[in-house]
């Protein structure tokens, strides 16, 4: 076993503690106080350092940048957990750990356990990286948006019934959570629209390189997220209509970005 793979394997053991405790503290609906969350919120900056050490050989090996789908996978997966993180020091964020924790570490167990051949990044030009930093960071806000559209969901209709969750009386106030939500929305969309200026700007030939449907569902993805941005400021468009939206327009992003890449990588063997 490689010192990589005892550092994912370390990363795994702590975003399953830090899950357990979150919803311990859940429960307890402590979590949000300050003490409460910053006590439990300390253990996954130990599994993204170990994630990160992990994933570098991987990703920056000696034959050039390889990325290909577990890798892309894993390292969205890190992205996300920085992001929880970072967005946690300000924001009602910590919750979102609950769900996204443990989606890191099964992201980060299948690249450790499963073999794939490499995919090399030729085109390693500045464009290009930011294309693929703007790529990884969209969807990443955006999957952060969509679990939380679901909490919104979920606290909307706790609010309703006159025999609610326990679980979801410990969020913050609806108004906060969806002013969240579409501060997340916003960001993911802004970054969606660098990622796709930036990716045309490179691509030669959208068949040729296999991009043909992976543009157009990120374009499709794109329309969906500025219509609900332009519902919400028009139409003042909330609760259940924001979330089918949201989770809408994630579910085609996550088929550009991940649905395409398994056909070609793993089914048809292709780069």
């Amino acid at each position: 076993m490689t010192l990589a793979h005892i550092a994912g394997f370390g990363a795994i053991a702590l975003y399953g503690t830090c899950t357990v405790l979150l919803i311990r503290a859940w429960r307890r609906q402590d979590a949000m106080t300050k003490q409460g969350s910053d006590s439990v919120m300390r253990l996954p900056w130990a599994a993204a350092a170990l994630h990160a050490a992990s994933l570098w050989p991987a990703l920056f090996g000696t034959a050039g940048v390889d990325f290909g789908f577990l890798n892309v996978a894993a390292l969205t997966a890190l992205f996300i957990v920085a992001l929880v993180l970072l967005v946690s020091a300000r924001h009602p964020a910590d919750k979102l750990g609950v769900f996204l924790f443990p989606l890191a570490g099964l992201l980060l167990g299948l690249k450790l356990s499963l073999q794939q051949p490499p995919h090399l990044l030729h085109n390693t030009s500045m464009p290009m990286q930011l294309h693929v930093l703007a790529s990884v960071l969209a969807f990443s806000l955006l999957n952060l948006a969509a679990v939380q559209a679901i909490l919104v969901t979920l606290q909307d209709w706790h609010l309703r019934k006159k025999h609610p969750l326990p679980l979801l009386g410990a969020l913050p106030p609806l108004e906060t959570m969806e002013t969240f939500l579409f501060r997340l929305i916003s960001a993911g969309f802004l970054l969606l629209s660098l990622s796709l200026l930036t990716g045309l700007a490179y691509v030669e030939n959208l068949f040729a390189q296999h991009l043909a449907h992976k543009t157009v569902l990120s374009i499709l993805a794109w329309l969906v997220f500025a219509l609900l941005l332009w519902g919400r400021a028009a139409w003042g468009w909330r609760g259940r209509t924001a979330m089918r939206w949201t989770l809408s327009g994630f579910f085609v992003l996550m088929l550009a970005y991940f649905g395409s890449k398994i056909v070609l990588e793993m089914i048809l063997h292709r780069m």
